[in-house]
């Protein structure tokens, strides 16, 4: 945040690059409205070229999905211990130097995630007392916290190699009190065991595990093969595909179409490696961590700030491998449908307030001039106009399209463009939205086992559920996004909200 730099010109220059994303936004939105009443054929060009652009895109991500889904399904079929010991036998390195840090944030989830989570730590067939696994409590989440704690503890703490329950304190000044703060307390205590243990910190792979994260059985072992076979290990961190399904048949209709949308679009950015960037849950270099002073305890967006860190850290030197292989977590569900489409808003805008990222890595850019200036403009563009896409791209589409025939007058109104219009886009539209079908055959493929309690003619309904897709665009992309960037232009920086977690089943 500009408030955290002292120099009053740096300051300035900061505060300005947090109102750009903001800024372009705006005038974009309020620009179609302006030149739908003052220019409606310069609008109607502009809708036409955006649509097509948005149509083109649609088309390129579809492809890098069904691209990243096959490479997944292939992924969860190999054994990857059998993968390890084998190059290790090929190159003579020793996998079992491999130690695995999981660090498992929780503020207020219910027992029984957090205890599903472990379970699956435990039956992971990477082996046991090569893991230190931290469950990270904070101390503002009370005695409900310190209950879950206790009893995690009491189950698994004699099943790895070490196993602490680490309580954050609520009161360290100049702390966002959120995941990002608490993961590093966590982080700073683990290292104190690694040194006891005296672990080269080269040979240490951690893993940043939301509290809903269910790591299938070959996680580990397929993170440890990519960590021993790219170019420079230290030097990457290790990006699996969120997979929002661990709940979703109890999700409502909206928030299962969104979580599977979500989970779409992390399955298709592993494709695009050179502007991929770490989110949620994840898998980095110890070292590395260590090197950049453990993630930053003054953010919200802690899981794509500590990439951000890392590439200043090294110069540019620093990427992302996707892994191609899934985590599965948590759809949003609350206690009534009303609750579950707030929290849905709301972690949405929390999401996008990484748009933060944008001033952070501007102002970073004209601090280092090491990194080559091409790393610097794709990986620019890529987070400005993904950004800019979120929060404007609906909104032109769906609700916008329409304004130069309702502000263009009656003489706009008699050209043959007026006509053209609806029509046009409206066929563009079309063509988009059969890749709907696929999405929803996509969706049915990635469902866990159908609970007993609901019948066969649920897999209809849900993917007729996908009719929503334009709906949710709006209010559960668009106006968060939007909500996010306005904070950010106008300096009302927002705090850290942790999604409830709710079990019905």
């Amino acid at each position: 945040m500009a408030t955290k730099i002292e120099d009053p010109r740096a300051r300035k220059v900061y505060r300005f690059l947090e109102m750009v994303p903001g800024l372009f936004s705006w005038l974009t939105l309020l620009g179609a409205i302006f030149f739908s009443w003052w220019k409606p054929a310069w609008a109607s060009y502009f809708i036409i070229t955006f649509v097509l652009y948005w149509l083109f895109r649609t088309l390129y991500f579809n492809i890098h999905l069904a691209t990243s889904f096959r490479k997944m399904q292939k992924n969860l079929e190999k054994d990857w211990m059998k993968e390890i010991e084998e190059i290790g036998k090929e190159a003579n390195y020793d996998w079992e130097e491999i130690t695995q840090l999981v660090i498992v944030p929780m503020y207020k989830e219910p027992l029984e995630i957090v205890e599903e989570s472990f379970e699956h730590l435990v039956n992971s067939k990477w082996p046991n007392d090569k893991m230190v696994v931290v469950l990270a409590t904070e101390e503002r989440a009370g005695e409900e916290a310190e209950y879950v704690g206790k009893k995690i503890k009491e189950k698994y703490g004699d099943e790895f190699l070490k196993f602490k329950v680490t309580v954050h304190p609520g009161d360290i000044p100049g702390e966002v009190a959120g995941k990002g703060s608490n993961e590093t307390w966590a982080a700073q205590k683990a290292q104190k065991m690694i040194d006891e243990m005296e672990i080269p910190y080269e040979k240490v792979i951690m893993s940043s595990l939301d509290a809903d994260t269910a790591v299938p059985p070959h996680y580990f072992s397929c993170v440890t093969y990519n960590y021993l076979t790219v170019e420079n290990p230290t030097r990457n961190s290790y990006q699996p595909v969120a997979l929002f399904t661990n709940n979703i048949w109890e999700a409502p209709p909206f928030s299962r179409v969104f979580a599977f949308s979500s989970t779409f679009w992390h399955t298709m950015n592993q494709e695009r490696p050179k502007k991929l960037v770490t989110f949620s849950s994840h898998s980095m270099p110890f070292k590395a961590l260590v090197d950049v002073g453990f993630k930053q305890t003054d953010v919200v967006s802690d899981d794509s700030r500590i990439f951000w860190q890392c590439l200043f850290e090294y110069d540019g030197d620093y990427k992302v491998k996707p892994i191609y292989y899934p985590v599965k977590m948590d759809a949003n569900v609350a206690s009534s449908l009303w609750e579950t489409a707030v929290n849905i808003y709301k972690q949405q805008r929390r999401w996008a307030y990484g748009v933060g990222e944008v001033p952070y890595f501007l102002y970073g850019f004209t601090k280092n001039k090491k990194i080559p200036l091409m790393r610097k403009i794709r990986l620019g563009f890529e987070l400005i106009e993904s950004h800019w896409s979120w929060a404007t791209s609906s909104l032109i589409i769906f609700m916008l399209g329409w304004l130069p025939l309702v502000l263009g007058g009656p003489e706009f109104n008699q050209t043959v463009l007026s006509y053209s219009l609806p029509r046009l886009t409206s066929r563009i539209l079309t063509v988009a939205m059969i890749g709907l079908v696929g999405s929803a055959f996509t969706a049915l493929i990635l469902l866990p086992p159908r609970p007993p309690d609901y019948g066969r003619y649920k897999y209809f309904f849900m993917a007729l559920e996908w009719v929503l897709l334009p709906i949710l665009m709006i209010f559960f992309t668009a106006l968060p996004a939007l909500d996010a960037q306005t904070r950010w232009m106008f300096g009302k920086y927002m705090g850290f909200w942790p999604t409830k977690k709710v079990r019905k089943n």
